[in-house]
């Protein structure tokens, strides 16, 4: 056996008593074990359990702040800056975006940037917060550089995440949530914790070369952008890199590109930025959730290129990754995590 099955409730006490234990307040501390934990439901497991060790540390160092809540520090009806106090990321992440939701009721578009923040988990747990308001929402946060730009050999990026959340019919809704690198670092560090290489396109070595060996990717190497080389359209993730720099780091005044601090180095505080979206559909065109029904099923019902291997849109990987652990009972995670966790 190499997994073990627990239950959420399980997982999500263990990551909020570790956290109040080192000084985090439990409302925070909350925040932060529902965060990861729907990760690792949704099967994003490299921003779930196998993260808690990370911010344990920044709160036992001192980097990361357990004192205040975020502030606002400027504001329009629509638009709002938000000073994170550097606390933990989720803590940033929901206030910003019940405040980008907040505003979107009133203006039909909320748009809320933070800096001085600190990682926040998976980007979709705050755009799918717009789906029980029937809105649209966006979450970008920018990261510690492990990217290497087209052409580079130096990590000057983060992996620099994109979730966009739109509401259909009946429950149904299109829910993208992605890296800009070709994978998130965390699931380098879990094949290199299994013992297992990595497929050629999710990293180079120190030279600049693809390498199927994690460890040369996580000692001098780094992960490249959606696209792998250059040939292959690695130009392109890169460009999706710098957005979300743009709408994070650059636009909210926080830490950017190789100015963010080095990947569990806490040697100064993160200040990461991040932005937050949402946006009313009802201020547009009537009939979307109508219409993106409609999109999702053009998707769906395509006969696909192999038998047994449905044509899927955003979100419908990580729908069935629930309704499996929902049947099981729990969330199987593999064994060393759970061993390296102290679960």
């Amino acid at each position: 056996m190499s997994r073990c099955l627990i239950s959420k409730a399980e997982v999500q006490s263990f990551v909020q008593r570790c956290m109040e234990a080192v000084g985090t307040k439990p409302h925070h501390a909350q925040s932060l074990a529902e965060v990861l934990v729907e990760g690792d439901h949704r099967g994003h497991y490299s921003h779930g359990l196998n993260r808690m060790d990370m911010y344990v540390k920044d709160v036992q160092s001192g980097i990361c702040s357990v004192v205040g809540e975020p502030l606002v520090e400027k504001e329009t009806v629509a638009t709002a800056l938000v000073d994170g106090q550097n606390l933990l990321g989720p803590v940033v992440g929901n206030f910003c975006m019940k405040l980008a939701l907040k505003k979107a009721k009133e203006a039909g578009i909320g748009w809320v940037v933070a800096r001085g923040s600190n990682h926040y988990g998976i980007a979709g747990y705050y755009s799918m917060q717009a789906l029980k308001e029937n809105m649209i929402g966006m979450s970008f946060t920018n990261t510690s550089p492990l990217v290497v730009p087209t052409r580079g050999k130096e990590c000057t990026l983060g992996t620099n995440p994109i979730s966009v959340a739109a509401p259909a019919n009946n429950g149904d809704s299109f829910v993208l949530d992605m890296a800009t690198s070709a994978v998130a670092l965390g699931k380098i560090e879990l094949h290199h914790r299994r013992g297992e290489e990595i497929p050629i396109g999710w990293g180079q070595d120190s030279d600049g070369k693809l390498t199927p060996d994690p460890s040369q990717v996580l000692s001098g190497g780094g992960l490249v952008p959606i696209g792998g080389c250059e040939a292959t359209g690695g130009y392109k993730g890169y460009g999706l890199g710098m957005m979300v720099e743009v709408f994070c780091g650059v636009l909210a005044g926080a830490e950017f590109s190789n100015r963010v601090r080095t990947w569990k180095v806490t040697d100064k505080e993160a200040n990461l930025g991040q932005c937050f979206v949402a946006i009313d559909p009802s201020a547009f065109a009537p009939g979307f959730t109508d219409r993106m029904s409609e999109l999702l099923l053009i998707q769906r019902n395509l006969d696909p290129a192999e038998a047994g291997a449905p044509v899927l849109t955003a979100g419908d990987p990580e729908r069935e990754n629930i309704r499996k652990c929902d049947k099981l009972g729990g969330i199987p995670y593999h064994l060393n995590v759970v061993t390296h966790m102290g679960l």
